[in-house]
C-alpha cells in the first residue's frame, strides 16, 4: 500500500518599503501596506480561494478518501483577516471536513530557531494560539521555516509536545535510504519524522509548466502511475509544496486546477492506494530505522542547506543584528515594537539578498520587490538603523520607571 501525504506551505511576508538614509531617526512606518494589500487580494483571487474550492470539492467527491494538511504562518493569517478574510472562511470549512490537518510553525516565519531558541519557542506557541483562535484546532505536527531541520530540532520539538516534524529528503542525508517511509529522528524519543518526496513534489510544483522538460505534459493518469509504481518499495509519499503552486507560481491557463482536481481520483484508481495526514501516517507506519541530520537542511535549491538566507556577508550581517536586538526589544515590554521587530525576522528579508542563482529562481523570485539583492540589503539596514535607534529610547524608558 503506498499513502499519498499533500502538505501545501501559506505564506506571504509583510514587505518592507523603499526605506531611504534621510528617514532614520524619524520611525516612519517600515512596511509597504498599499503592496502588500494588493499582493494578498491578488493570491487569494488566484490561488488560495479557487483551490480551496477545488480541495473542498475533492474530499466531497471521495467520501472523505481526499485528505490534505498545511501549515499557515501568523503573518499571512493577519493579513487574511485584514484583506481578505473571505479566504479563512475558506478555510475554516476545510477544517471542518476532518480531512485536513493544521501544521504548527513560527508565528512570523523566521530562522529564529538558529539564533534564540527562547524567541523560537514563544513563536510557536504563539502560532499555536492562533490556530486554535481561529480554527478550533490543536496541532500535533510542527512543520519548520523553509523545512529548516536537524536532528536536535527534533528532539526539542518533541519537549514541546509534537509527535511529528516534516524534513526534506535531502540525498545527501539519505544516501541509499528512501523518503518514502516513516522514520525516527536520532536522539529523539517517539517523535517522527516525515521527509518530502521533492523529485515528484518538484514536478508539480517547480515543472509542471515547463515545456522543456522532458515529462512534459504532466497530466494526472502519468503523476498517478508514478505513485503507484512505489508499492511494494515505499510506505508514504509526501507531496510537500507552497500552495501558491496553484494558480500563482502555475497559473490557472496552464491547466495546474484540472490537473489537482483530477490527480487525486487518478491515485485512488489503485486500489492499494490512499491519502493520509502527517498525523494519519504517524500512527499508521512504524519507524523503518533510526536517521541523523547532523547539520541543517531546508527544502531551497539544490544544495538544500540555508545558503539561501545565510549565504553572504550582507545576510549573514543583517540576521546577526536583528537578533542582536532582542534584549533590548524584549526589556522594552512594548507590544508594537515587539511585534516590528519580529516581523523583521522573517526569512523572505534574507532570501532577498540572496546572490545566488536557483535551479528554481524564476519561482522563488516571484513576489521579489527588489532589483537587486543589493537594494534589498540597504533597505533593510536603513530600516534596523531607525528601529535600533527606537528600540534602545523605549527599553531605557522601560528601565527608568
Amino acid at each position: 500500500m503506498v499513502s499519498v501525504c499533500f502538505y501545501f506551505q501559506v505564506h506571504q511576508p509583510q514587505r518592507l518599503r523603499k526605506y531611504s538614509v534621510f528617514e532614520i531617526g524619524h520611525h516612519n512606518n517600515y512596511f509597504d501596506d498599499h503592496k502588500n494589500e494588493a499582493i494578498i487580494r491578488k493570491i487569494a483571487h488566484k490561488c488560495y480561494l479557487p483551490a480551496n474550492r477545488v480541495i473542498l470539492e475533492l474530499i466531497s467527491k471521495t467520501d472523505g478518501k481526499f485528505r490534505a494538511s498545511y501549515s499557515m504562518t501568523g503573518i499571512v493569517l493577519e493579513q487574511l483577516e485584514r484583506y481578505a478574510p473571505e479566504v479563512i472562511g475558506s478555510f475554516k470549512q476545510l477544517v471542518q471536513t476532518g480531512c485536513v490537518e493544521i501544521l504548527d510553525e513560527t508565528y512570523y516565519h523566521t530562522l529564529s530557531y538558529l539564533y534564540s531558541k527562547d524567541e523560537f519557542k514563544e513563536q510557536v506557541e504563539m502560532h499555536n494560539r492562533k490556530i486554535r483562535q481561529l480554527f478550533g484546532y490543536k496541532p500535533k505536527v510542527f512543520r519548520n521555516t523553509e523545512l529548516v531541520y536537524n536532528s536536535d530540532m527534533a528532539a526539542f520539538i518533541e519537549k514541546m509536545g509534537y509527535k511529528g516534524i516534516l524534513a526534506e529528503g535531502a540525498d545527501h542525508i539519505l544516501q541509499w535510504r528512501s523518503p518514502n517511509f516513516v522514520y525516527r529522528p536520532k536522539g529523539s524519543g517517539n517523535i517522527r519524522l516525515l521527509l518530502k518526496n521533492y523529485r515528484l513534489s518538484d514536478d508539480i510544483a517547480f515543472r509542471f509548466s515547463e515545456k522543456s522538460w522532458k515529462e512534459f505534459p504532466l497530466t494526472a493518469p502519468k503523476f498517478a502511475d508514478w505513485v503507484s509504481r512505489i508499492n511494494g518499495s515505499g510506505n508514504i509519499v509526501n507531496l510537500f509544496m507552497d500552495y501558491e503552486t496553484f494558480g500563482e507560481h502555475q497559473w490557472e491557463d496552464k491547466g495546474i486546477f484540472e490537473f489537482l482536481r483530477h490527480l487525486p481520483l487518478e491515485i485512488l484508481k489503485h486500489k492499494d492506494n490512499e491519502f493520509v495526514t502527517p498525523s494519519e501516517a504517524i500512527k499508521k507506519y512504524g519507524a523503518a530505522g533510526e536517521l541523523d541530520f547532523p547539520h541543517f537542511v531546508s527544502w531551497a535549491d539544490v544544495e538544500r542547506d540555508l545558503s539561501a538566507w545565510l549565504g553572504n556577508k550582507m545576510q549573514q550581517e543583517a540576521i546577526k543584528e536583528i537578533y542582536h536586538l532582542e534584549q533590548n526589544v524584549k526589556l522594552s515590554k512594548n507590544p508594537a515594537l515587539i511585534d516590528e521587530w519580529r516581523k523583521l525576522q522573517t526569512s523572505d528579508h534574507f532570501y532577498y539578498m540572496c546572490t545566488k542563482w536557483f535551479n528554481d529562481g524564476d519561482v522563488h523570485k516571484y513576489f521579489n520587490p527588489y532589483e537587486s539583492p543589493y537594494e534589498a540589503f540597504i533597505t533593510y539596514m536603513n530600516i534596523l538603523n531607525d528601529f535600533r535607534i527606537k528600540a534602545n529610547k523605549l527599553s531605557e524608558v522601560k528601565v527608568a520607571e
